[in-house]
């Protein structure tokens, strides 16, 4: 977030396959979600709703989210998610398949990340926040949008290359 403008990284862009192996989506945006979102999706959506000017809805977000949003990881619950079109392929064949892989690289390192993909519905917390923040840089972002929530198995992530083991 505080480098590049706040667009995101390669490394926040994974590449999801199917489990087999399939190519699914070559980079796809997803977030990291707030155990409890409410309190930042409230501040997000005013921020949005009280400005037309799109640099100062976009500023205002971006200090937000530059300031503590990401400082402490136990804030967040572990699940990832990613707005998709109305009418995505990419989403209808990942509701459709369920289980699927992400792929992260970047910087020479690579995590492999199995999961389970599902639509949140209209209304459902996350999917608030997912809106809201996406408006940040998308102020005209429908609401008609699909939000998939990604809730990995991280006991089956892996690395490559392997992290360093310590011992002390």
């Amino acid at each position: 977030m505080r480098q590049d403008g706040g667009r995101p990284s390669p490394g926040m862009r994974p590449r999801i396959l199917s489990t087999a192996g399939r190519e699914i989506a070559p980079a796809v945006t997803v977030l990291l979600m707030p155990r409890t979102p409410e309190e930042s999706t409230a501040f997000l959506r005013f921020q949005v709703q009280k400005s037309n000017d799109v640099r100062d809805i976009y500023e205002r977000g971006l200090g937000f989210l530059q300031a503590d949003y990401f400082q402490e990881p136990r804030g967040f619950d572990g699940r990832l998610v990613a707005v998709f079109p109305q009418t995505s392929a990419i989403a209808a064949t990942l509701v459709n398949e369920g289980d699927c892989v992400l792929e992260f690289e970047q910087f020479r390192q690579r995590y492999r990340l199995p999961g389970r993909a599902a639509e949140l519905p209209p209304g459902d917390a996350s999917r608030e926040a997912a809106l809201w923040h996406n408006r940040i840089f998308n102020p005209t972002l429908p609401d008609d949008v699909q939000v998939l929530a990604f809730r990995p198995d991280w006991a089956s992530a892996t690395a490559d290359p392997a992290p360093p083991s310590y011992s002390f």
